[in-house]
């Protein structure tokens, strides 16, 4: 283990000659404001040149140093900005701007900072920078060690934290060594190279005591109180802690006050379930680690009216100058009148496009907030909204787990992660202590997307229903047909003119409410008299006997192109699903994947593929491409099957295959509540929404779908996607399996999608390999 370093082991000295010889060097090729006197008063301080260690020595050459020193500090800025020359690895300063005294030192002229490196990982750091300088000019390493130093101090007006970094310039720094230059053998080379970040080890090869620095180190210190604030409040938000507990909330209170410079802010959180909103503030009790139950319940009905209803429809922050002034929250006047807040910032925290809670921002000072803090507050919802949904997912976790201990069955490639996830969660309860299960989250997951649908099932389907409709209608007209052959009564005639005229209009195509109203006047007007149709003699008991026999008695209705529609249907999604399952399961034998397949007018899937979704890794470039390959080729195969099950339907019915790809990763969360994977972070959801509004996408500046029957086809966003699906492609060209046609199309955007593009091509339904194909794997 490494010791722990308690200083700087090297010896530094502080000296001006490195700057001096600068500036004379400056003086000989130009004029400059050093002055004609400059070697004048150099010649009278001698011990500029050399070490200094009593800094008082410094006083009397102050004019001196101002003039060698704005040659390394800009002028213009030495009032406004901090600067400062400080001993070599020190943090003593002996010569600084009048803003840096301001903010970093004390009445004794000494650093009065809080740093972000605790002492041992400070100096080790000053070590590492000095080894480095050391390896690089005597040894030839070339090296270098980014190690931040971040310096809080207290504001003097508000009384909140300030962050800044310090950026050293160690161009005034030299290091000489102490007698003769020790020569590294290959051995100590070798181990100097492996520990350049263990300062211990390089000091057995490399004594601290054989060198000496000396110079000055030039600081510039630049805020940073924005950046460090948020970072802090993404770590804080990971922990969701953060939401639940007391404390956890006010570390969150305090960055947001630090971070808006405002020390008397108050910040509110809510969360969006179902018909309650769950008000979540400082004001809470934040005692049980859960977001229901240290939570106000409110019925979001209360909100309906008020300003609060708008971040349920628009993603917009609302300013309120002040709330006692806004009509909307008079229903909570008082309260702001207790707490004494006026200006009002509200956020709606939206994830995949639905409000999921809000975030207030309040200040006590009417009109303190506006636009400018509301464009920070934006920085800020996608963070607060994935912590908010992280809260509603645990609840919805736990809200699961009384309802039923154990999650249902998994698919068997993540069934590894469920159980050790299980066994945690058992230990934990085991130990006594309240649990519930971890999140599942697989990363860098790639989604492969697919479907096989069936077109214009809608227009099919609503053709059946017309058909059916008016073969109900028409043999409702031959029963009073039939009776006014044998008793005219007028109101025979009514009846079948209220019956023509629907039937008139199913012609024009099938209303919203056409098929309710028709049902229910043949069942009121006809139906109930039935007892006085068969009265009228043998031949109008037949035709009732007629009616009957085609109306199914659990319907209501005639149903026999519909049942003849669903049996198609059926029998192609069956047939289709059992083809797709053989082809899945002898993929996974080669590819393990998680794989979700949909049935509904046709099938469509999603499978997940990547490293962290299998126990013990190995997924790479090559097994994606064969996934995608062998997408291409299901294609070809559920295009085939679906031609030649044409034949055997009861009604003909045409499909199309659509394939989405996507080269980048993401991570995928098991959502316990809804039981199924989802996209897991704020930032990831495009591949989402793609997916949802890919059947509607039509060709560029034309009407044309994209997909057709008989053809295949990819859509993608970036060329790389387009070469690699193209080359698959080829490959089934040369196999047989695709025709020559090969389309390369643009897409017009669809709703918040932009950019889209796709491959065409059809699907050799003559090849004779590809027949083969199917009918093996059909099996």
């Amino acid at each position: 283990m490494d010791t722990c370093l308690t200083a700087h082991p090297f010896t530094v000295r502080l000296s001006f000659k490195p700057l001096i010889d600068y500036a004379q060097g400056v003086m000989s090729n130009s004029n400059t404001f050093l002055g004609n006197d400059f070697h004048e008063l150099l010649a009278q301080a001698p011990e500029l040149n050399g070490f200094i260690e009593d800094l008082s020595l410094l006083k009397p050459h102050q004019e001196l140093l101002s003039r060698l020193m704005h040659l390394v500090f800009p002028s213009v800025f030495w009032e406004s900005r901090p600067y400062a020359a400080i001993v070599p690895f020190d943090m003593t300063p002996v010569f600084y701007s009048p803003r840096f005294a301001k903010l970093f030192l004390d009445s004794q002229g000494r650093l009065a900072v809080r740093r972000n490196l605790d002492e041992e990982s400070f100096n080790r750091g000053r070590a590492i920078k000095a080894y480095l300088m050391i390896l690089r000019k005597f040894y030839g390493i070339q090296q270098t060690l980014d190690y931040p130093l971040i310096c809080t101090v207290s504001d003097e007006k508000t009384g909140l934290d300030r962050h800044y970094q310090f950026h050293p310039d160690l161009r005034f720094v030299d290091v000489e060594p102490l007698g003769k230059l020790k020569k590294l053998s290959q051995e100590e080379m070798a181990l100097v190279k492996d520990n350049l970040t263990r300062p211990e080890v390089l000091a057995t090869v490399l004594p601290p005591d054989d060198f000496i620095f000396s110079g000055f180190t030039v600081f510039q210190a630049v805020e940073v109180t924005k950046s460090v604030v948020i970072s802090a409040l993404e770590r804080d938000l990971i922990d969701q802690q953060s939401l639940v507990s007391l404390e956890g909330f006010q570390r969150l209170q305090t960055r947001l006050r630090t971070l808006f410079g405002r020390p008397d802010m108050h910040v509110g959180l809510a969360a969006v379930m179902d018909e309650e909103i769950l008000l979540l503030s400082q004001g809470c009790a934040l005692e049980h680690n859960c977001i229901f139950a240290d939570s106000k319940h409110i019925s979001k009905s209360n909100f309906m009216g008020t300003t609060f209803e708008r971040i349920l429809h628009s993603e917009d922050i609302i300013i309120v100058p002040d709330a006692l002034d806004d009509p909307s929250l008079e229903f909570i006047r008082q309260e702001f009148q207790a707490s004494g807040m006026r200006s009002l910032l509200i956020a709606p925290l939206y994830y995949q496009g639905k409000c999921i809670g809000g975030m207030e921002i309040k200040s006590p000072h009417p009109g303190d907030l506006g636009p400018m803090d509301a464009l920070i507050l934006s920085q800020l919802q996608p963070l607060f909204a994935i912590a908010i949904k992280r809260a509603l997912d645990d609840l919805g976790a736990q809200v699961e787990a009384i309802i039923k201990e154990k999650c249902t069955s998994v698919h068997p490639v993540v069934e590894w992660r469920f159980r050790q996830a299980a066994f945690r969660l058992l230990g934990t309860r085991i130990s006594g202590a309240h649990a519930e299960m971890e999140p599942i989250v697989f990363s860098g997951v790639y989604p492969i997307y697919g479907g096989c649908d069936i077109r214009g099932s809608s227009i099919a389907r609503n053709k059946a229903v017309e058909d059916d409709l008016s073969r109900h209608l028409r043999l409702g007209l031959k029963i009073l047909e039939s009776a006014k052959a044998v008793t005219p009564l007028p109101i025979y005639n009514q009846l079948s003119s209220r019956l023509e005229r629907h039937l008139t209009a199913l012609g024009q195509g099938l209303g919203s409410g056409d098929e309710s109203a028709i049902i229910s006047l043949l069942r009121r007007e006809l139906e109930q008299n039935f007892d006085h149709f068969l009265g009228l003699g043998p031949r109008v008991v037949e035709v009732v006997e007629e009616y009957d026999k085609e109306v199914d008695s659990q319907l209501g209705t005639v149903y026999l192109q519909r049942r003849l529609f669903e049996k198609s249907v059926s029998l192609l999604n069956e047939s289709l699903t059992t083809f797709l399952d053989k082809e899945e399961k002898a993929l996974q034998n080669i590819v393990p994947h998680y794989f979700q397949l949909h049935r509904t007018d046709g099938v469509d899937y999603l499978i997940y593929a990547g490293d962290s979704l299998m126990e013990h890794g190995g997924f790479n470039s090559l097994l994606l491409k064969s996934l995608r390959q062998w997408q291409l080729t299901l294609a070809c195969g559920l295009g085939w099957y679906a031609e030649h099950l044409m034949e055997k339907l009861p009604i003909k019915l045409e499909t199309t295959n659509l394939i989405l790809v996507q080269d980048s990763s993401f991570n995928v969360r098991f959502r316990f509540d809804e039981k199924r994977f989802d996209v897991d972070g704020a930032y990831d959801i495009r591949y989402e929404i793609i997916r949802s509004r890919l059947d509607k996408a039509t060709l560029k500046d034309t009407s044309e779908r994209l997909t057709q029957p008989g053809r295949i086809a990819v859509v993608y966003t970036n060329p790389p996607e387009g070469v690699e699906m193209r080359r698959h492609i080829e490959y089934l060209q040369e196999e047989g399996f695709l025709n020559q046609d090969l389309e390369k199309l643009d897409l017009e955007d669809l709703p918040g999608v932009q950019g889209l593009k796709a491959l065409r091509v059809g699907i050799n339904l003559s090849s004779e390999a590809l027949r083969e194909r199917c009918l093996r794997m059909a099996g």
